[in-house]
This record gives structure tokens, sequence and C-alpha cells, in this order.
């Protein structure tokens, strides 16, 4: 492999030096403050809307069924013990939400969301891809917690706080990944 110069004009190319592996004793760059702002603004965005729908679940605010609603709902639907999955989802949908927003154990709370998430894609599946029976916004949810599973949360988080999360590792988050998709798959496996 060769190491790749840029050119003046924008273009790049190949010098024919090898190209050398990370030197631990100089780790790469901070990313720019842009990646930093626009993780932050994923964090904000996918967080309050699933500490939001989590608190319609857990608490009925927003127009929501509140637990008695969702235990209603998931028993509809073939969960067993409505009422149990009805706590796990709203206090996971409620707490994984706010913990994207902080930053906090953010491969974890991204793998809260896309367990969830994975759930309700399920759930909703034969309603087609498109809105409003559909699962367009389902997928995105899903999509958007992997992402931040995977990149890490950004340089303005509470894990940089946390020596283990200070600097993310993409293992942090193909592992949260595989979790978040494990638990899915299991609950899955109990719905009738």
């Amino acid at each position: 492999m060769t190491a790749p110069t840029g050119m003046h004009d924008g273009t790049t190319r190949y010098t024919g030096a090898p190209a050398t592996a990370p030197d631990p004793a100089h780790p790469a760059p901070a990313p720019a403050p842009a990646q930093d702002a626009g993780l932050l603004l994923l964090r904000l965005a996918l967080g309050l809307i699933m500490a939001a729908h989590g608190t319609q679940k857990l608490f009925g605010w927003f127009d929501g069924g509140g637990l008695e609603g969702t235990e209603q709902f998931f028993a509809s639907v073939g969960y067993p013990a409505a009422g149990t999955m009805a706590v796990v989802a709203a206090l996971t949908e409620t707490l994984g939400g706010l913990a994207l927003v902080l930053g906090l154990l953010t491969p974890l709370a991204g793998a809260a969301v896309l367990g969830t998430m994975l759930n309700a894609v399920a759930v909703k599946w034969d309603g087609g891809f498109f809105s409003p029976q559909g699962v367009e916004y389902e997928l995105l949810l899903v999509a958007a917690a992997a992402a931040l599973a995977l990149t890490g949360p950004g340089r303005w988080a509470v894990d940089r706080a946390l020596p283990v999360l200070r600097s993310h590792r993409l293992s942090h988050g193909v592992a949260a990944v595989a979790l978040g998709t494990a638990a899915a798959g299991l609950t899955l496996l109990v719905r009738s």
C-alpha cells in the first residue's frame, strides 16, 4: 500500500512510499469541531425523540397511553407479560434517550434505542415502507442509533470524562450494535 499525497488542485497522487501503521505515541488528530457539532445535533434529536416517546409510555405525557395503554398495545401485538414489556420499553426509551442527549455511555444508549426500534420495525412490518403505517421512520431511528453507537458521541459528551469511553473505539460500537440486535432478536422470539 502506498501513502497518498494531496495535490494543490484537490486531487490525490500516490508517492510509492509505503503507508505506515498508526503510531500510539502520536495519536491521530481529534475530529474537527464540525463533526462534534453534527454528532451533538444527532444525539440531541434522537435522544429527545426517544425520551419523549418513552415518557408517553411511562407517564402518559404528550397524549401517550401511559403504562396501562402501552401494556394493552403490547398484549394486542403478541408480547407475553405485556405489563413487564411495557415498563421495559418505556424505561429503555426514556433512559436511553436521555443518555444519548448527555452523551453518557453512548454505545450502550445507542444499543438500547436500536433494540427497541428493531422491535417496532418488526411489529409494523406488514404496514409497508412509507408512513404512517410503514416502517420508514423506525428504520431511520435504527440507523441513527447504530451510527451513534459506532461513531461515539463526539467531544461534547459526558463520555469524554469516563476513562473507558474517553476515546471511543469502533470495537465498543460494534459490540453495542451486536448487543442491541441480539436483545431485539431474543425479545422477538418470545412474541407470539
